[in-house]
């Protein structure tokens, strides 16, 4: 039963940690005295956990490490596309408008993954895919409450749909990669070449190292109690990026670009409960019901891929 369902576990795994790790994130970049920005967050996380799987391919699994010329232009793409460009226009978005309507643009990636499929890629989707990115994008809508304190910037909107087509095509040149290769090396590429752009970006010696040995405060019903940088972004590192990355490509290569982009749709709920139990940030009846109705249609995306017809 629990094989049969690997490729679930996996990707359920993956939204709980990323989950959790936007909590995490939270906590360290509020540090009073050395808090880090959500640029230098994005770029430490990146960096940090692709030089941890260098290590761990080169002593391991060196072989793997061999790719062919067709490939690198892809594993290229993957990781300026994919990670960076994914992470960067997100934080853009959240600076210039609300963070919920910016969270639901880019979860319109399951969207534009089935048009790309249906009419691009001429694969037949079942009808039963459609209503259950309908049920999961309107339960979004109900957990965002995006009614409250609605505003829309053009710079800010256009960043936000940028970021949902990066955030497709990660999901879709992931299966492609994933024929070919491990998720380890898929990720480890994206991840290297993610870290090269950051550091083009933002130069390593204007990071603040302070920040590793400072003390920041755990906040919510742990406020009070203090912890040094380098464990949090220690658990960033390893807990927050290397295992949910790779579980999530785990997860792609078992099901489906189109399926696993809708099992994605959990982690606003993941991140919303721990907020609720680590911050005490509310969670009314009308979010629940908007998990339940996500909940919904995630059963009825993984139900569609045994269905005939259905992509793979």
């Amino acid at each position: 039963m629990l094989k049969s369902h690997r490729g679930e576990i996996l990707l359920i795994s993956a939204a709980l940690m990323f989950a959790a790790n936007g909590i995490i994130s939270k906590v360290a970049m509020s540090s009073v005295n050395h808090g880090l920005n959500a640029w230098q967050m994005t770029q430490i996380r990146a960096t940090g956990a692709f030089l941890i799987l260098l290590i761990y391919f080169l002593i391991f699994k060196r072989d793997q490490l061999r790719v062919t010329k067709q490939e690198v232009p892809q594993l290229i793409a993957f990781g300026v596309i994919g990670i960076a460009i994914v992470q960067s226009f997100y934080f853009f978005a959240i600076g210039r408008m609300n963070v919920s309507t910016a969270l639901i643009i880019e979860f319109t990636a399951p969207i534009w993954i089935l048009i790309y499929l249906k009419f691009v890629a001429k694969r037949e989707v079942s009808s039963s895919m459609w209503i259950s990115l309908a049920l999961c994008f309107g339960g979004l809508l109900l957990i965002a409450q995006v009614w409250k304190g609605f505003t829309l910037d053009k710079w800010g909107v256009a960043a936000a749909f940028a970021d949902a087509f990066a955030l497709a095509f990660y999901f879709l040149m992931g299966e492609r990669l994933g024929k070919k290769r491990s998720s380890g090396v898929i990720i480890l590429w994206g991840l290297g070449v993610a870290s090269v752009v950051w550091a083009l970006l933002f130069p390593w010696w204007n990071f603040p190292f302070a920040y590793l040995t400072s003390k920041s405060d755990l906040l919510g019903r742990f406020s009070g109690q203090q912890i040094n940088g380098y464990w949090l972004i220690l658990f960033i590192i390893v807990v927050g990026t290397i295992l949910p990355y790779l579980f999530c490509i785990g997860g792609l290569l078992l099901l489906s670009a189109s399926t696993t982009s809708v099992i994605g749709m959990l982690e606003p709920i993941f991140a919303g409960i721990f907020a609720w139990w680590w911050l005490s940030e509310g969670f009314d009846a009308i979010q629940l019901i908007g998990c339940v109705t996500v909940f919904i249609g995630i059963y009825l995306a993984d139900k569609a891929r045994y269905a005939v017809g259905a992509t793979k």
